[in-house]
């Protein structure tokens, strides 16, 4: 009587492990489904269904040319060469250097100099028209220009950004009309 039961239990199992086989993992499989009456499809229009040999012929002929960088590194390839040039005089040394830049000019107008008592440094007097600027030796101008020496005649100063030095004259005022 209970082997008859267990058989039972165990048919039971059996039927819904089939049961559960067929509902699930039968379904895996795609469904297939043709529909009568289809009609054939569309072909794409070709204007010229000849085949282009020209081209074939020209791909064929092309050369790899290499640049001459690899390209499985990631580094930058290497800087090409200078150009060579040739001249018709050959020169017997290293080329002359450039020519120095033309010495710096003041914006202003430099018309005077003065001292202060006691041993101090002198100052120069600029105007640009409207404004007149008094500067000792060492001072900057404009924030652009350092004077270095002021002298009886000329101005010595050094342009600050690019540390050029030049020289200004003393310009002399006329006297003003007489009305």
């Amino acid at each position: 009587m209970k082997q008859k039961k267990q058989l039972a239990v165990l048919s039971v199992l059996l039927l819904i492990a089939g049961v559960i086989w067929f509902l699930y993992l039968d379904h895996d499989k795609p469904i297939v489904t043709v529909a009568a009456g289809t009609t054939a499809p569309q072909l794409l229009s070709v204007e010229n269904p000849q085949l282009h040999t020209d081209r074939l012929k020209r791909a064929r002929e092309t050369e790899y040319k290499s640049t001459g960088r690899n390209i499985f590194s990631a580094t930058p390839p290497p800087p090409p060469p200078p150009p060579v040039t040739t001249t018709t005089e050959q020169s017997s040394g290293p080329p002359p250097p450039p020519p120095p830049p033309p010495p710096p000019t003041l914006p202003l107008k430099f018309f005077g100099y003065g001292t202060v008592p006691f041993g101090s440094a002198r100052r120069a007097f600029f105007t640009d028209g409207e404004e007149v600027y008094v500067v000792a030796e060492g001072e900057l101008l404009l924030n652009r220009f350092r004077i270095l020496k002021v002298g009886n005649a000329n101005l010595e100063f050094e342009e600050v950004s690019s540390g050029r030095r030049g020289t200004a004259l003393l310009e002399e005022q006329g006297a003003p009309p007489s009305s």
